[in-house]
């Protein structure tokens, strides 16, 4: 018998005690479904795959790997009450790997890809948006670590919005749920960056990928293409609902009870600031709260936008590069750096705000967004940068190669890098305008505080 089973299916038993001892027809049984669904014959599968699942559930996890690709074709195949019967199954099925497989079974995933399941056949399955969030909550307070498949973290947001609207949650519950998913993305985009950045680093530098770290960076950057997606989907879900309107009167009934509450005020303080609450006296009170209760690189940044709302500028800057001494972690001080380099892009201050974007690319390379930035920071320099009417249309040659760059490190901004170098190149010197001044491949230097070469295409 155990001279016919082959290597990679003797694969599957390393690590088991007593193999010889299992029980024969389950050991033979096992074999024959695990060959089928290897020729995807998932049908055939099905009897032997029982009978093992039935008389012998502790035998071998390919009993619930194989298992789940079975019942998915057979789900895929069936309708109505079939397809119902065959869904409760395989959420049956989760229930047993659990059981018997807990350590090879991530809690949070396979709880929300059961809760997924079940939302996408509600309507089958006669499932309430009460019952469905209630099972998402449910998998994501038992293993928050391995609940993160973005659709799922959609969903489970999606059906928060329509209990609210519903109203059936508070808008405290509302927010509340807003900043655990979307804390829990940030924590997944900081993963997946830090994973990939030493790839980008090295495609930067010129250096070609090797062995598997072309499929890591595709693998990673679909992810963080996936959570950009889900981000700006549950703000949109949010929308209007976390307006200042709302948010204000909000935290100032519930300042008194939480002002003690750092994840409280730090979240509040954040929303504030990202809805542009900035003017109300009560995100003066929240800053100061969150400085006085954890002095962190978070808080120094936040007193550095109430300094600047009093027009003190220079004590403003010395809060901005406190809160960048005080970061240790690269991804959030890149955070930081880039928030910095907008504030003085805003300001007109380009100069400046290019070092804080270079710097912000140095700490995390994945994120394209200060390409853009210094891109049309060159864009609205063009006038002032050219000596000659040629030349200040060449800035935007320059505006075009960073605005590439962009689309080139980050997944999340092909779209717009390439929507921003098709507009650049449209006001750069047409191929006319270069054949007429006869200056195809010269090197033409840009002033003033750009600094920097471009090189006329050759036509």
């Amino acid at each position: 018998m155990k001279t016919k089973i082959t290597f990679l299916f003797a694969l599957l038993f390393v690590g088991f005690a007593g193999f010889a001892q299992q029980d024969e027809e389950c050991m033979t049984k096992l074999s024959i479904f695990h060959e089928y669904v290897k020729a995807k014959n998932y049908d055939a599968a099905y009897e032997p795959w029982m009978a093992v699942r039935n008389k012998c559930p502790k035998f071998n996890i390919a009993i619930y790997i194989d298992g789940e690709k079975i019942l998915e074709d057979k789900i895929d195949k069936a309708q109505g009450a079939e397809k119902a019967t065959l869904i409760n199954d395989l959420l049956k099925l989760w229930e047993q790997r659990l059981e018997y497989y807990p350590s090879k079974t991530p809690k949070g995933q396979f709880l929300a890809e059961s809760c997924q399941v079940q939302y996408d056949n509600k309507e089958l399955l006669n499932k309430t948006d009460e019952e469905l969030y209630n099972c998402f909550d449910a998998a994501y307070k038992a293993d928050k670590e391995t609940f993160t498949n973005p659709k799922s973290l959609y969903t489970y947001f999606s059906l928060m919005v329509e209990l609210y609207d519903a109203k059936k949650k508070t808008p405290a519950e509302l927010f509340d749920k807003y900043d655990d998913v979307a804390e829990k993305i940030e924590e997944e985009v900081k993963n997946y960056s830090e994973k990939l950045n030493p790839i980008i680093a090295k495609e930067e530098e010129g250096t070609p990928l090797s062995g598997k770290e072309p499929a890591y960076k595709k693998y990673y950057e679909s992810y963080l293409l996936n959570y950009d997606i889900v981000s700006g989907g549950m703000d949109k879900l949010l929308g209007d609902r976390a307006n200042c309107d709302n948010l204000i009167p909000l935290y100032e009934k519930d300042f008194e009870a939480n002002k003690m509450n750092i994840t409280w005020v730090r979240r509040a303080v954040a929303k504030m600031y990202e809805k542009e609450c900035t003017d109300s006296p009560l995100f003066v009170k929240l800053v100061n709260a969150q400085h006085e209760l954890n002095p962190s690189a978070s808080s120094a940044y936040y007193l550095g936008v109430l300094k600047d709302k009093e027009g003190k500028s220079s004590e403003a800057v010395k809060f901005y590069q406190q809160a960048i001494d005080l970061e240790t972690d690269s991804y959030k001080k890149s955070k930081i750096v880039y928030q910095v380099g907008t504030k003085f892009k805003k300001a007109g201050n380009y100069g400046k705000a290019r070092n804080y974007f270079r710097q912000a690319l140095q700490l995390n390379p994945s994120n394209g967004r200060p390409y853009l930035a210094i891109a049309a920071m060159y864009a609205a320099s063009a006038n002032n940068c050219g000596d000659t009417a040629f030349n200040k249309r060449a800035v935007y040659w320059l505006a075009a190669d960073e605005a590439a760059k962009a689309g080139r490190v980050d997944a999340t901004l092909k779209k717009a890098s390439a929507q921003s170098v098709a507009s650049y190149k449209a006001k750069a010197p047409s191929r006319q305008d270069v054949f007429s001044c006869g200056c195809s491949g010269t090197v033409i230097k840009i002033g003033c505080w750009i600094g920097a070469s471009v090189t006329v295409p050759n036509i």
